[in-house]
């Protein structure tokens, strides 16, 4: 194991970034992931506005996260905090997709659920970090909202990890 290391060390940048793409290929050709539908287009005509129409709508962090499907920062968001009872909504079109029920302490510095509420989100696999990973964005607008992850908490072992920047709160009144 010490040869491999120094040879890595050893190699140039671009050796060492093909090694790593063949390694994270062949890792893809053997780990599948369920088949999702696809999920960047609004579903609802309605909703299908142009980067232009989406600029004036959004801050513009909100537009980086769901209309280019960035990251904010982990610990930014207020949400990640909130504990009221209420539904969670798309920043973009205000489609219900969280029940406050649901959230949960990841302690990963985004707000997390364990389950979306029926219908609210459509998944695709994302690549962006070599190894595929789930990401989920609105039903309605397409706005990206983040990653699911099997290590939440029962009944359903998943963790919706989602940008807050790309989510509104709304408590029970």
């Amino acid at each position: 194991m010490l040869q491999l290391d120094v040879r890595l060390f050893s190699m140039a940048d671009w050796q060492r970034r093909s090694l790593l793409q063949a390694l994270a290929a062949a890792f893809a050709a053997f780990w599948r992931p369920a088949p999702t539908q696809a999920a960047t287009e609004a579903t609802d005509p309605e909703w299908q506005l142009s980067p232009a129409q989406w600029r004036a709508r959004l801050a513009p962090a909100a537009f980086k996260v769901l209309r280019q499907e960035g990251t904010e920062s982990p610990f930014s968001s207020p949400l990640n905090a909130e504990k009221r009872k209420g539904i969670y909504q798309c920043a973009g079109c205000e489609l219900p997709l969280f029940s406050s029920v649901t959230k949960f302490d990841s302690g990963t510095g985004w707000p997390s659920f364990w389950a979306p509420l029926q219908k609210a989100v459509v998944s695709k696999v994302d690549f962006k970090l070599i190894v595929p990973r789930t990401e989920y964005h609105c039903r309605r607008c397409g706005g990206h909202q983040g990653h699911v992850f099997n290590d939440g908490p029962k009944p359903t072992g998943k963790r919706y990890c989602n940008n807050g920047v790309a989510l509104t709160f709304k408590a029970d009144a």
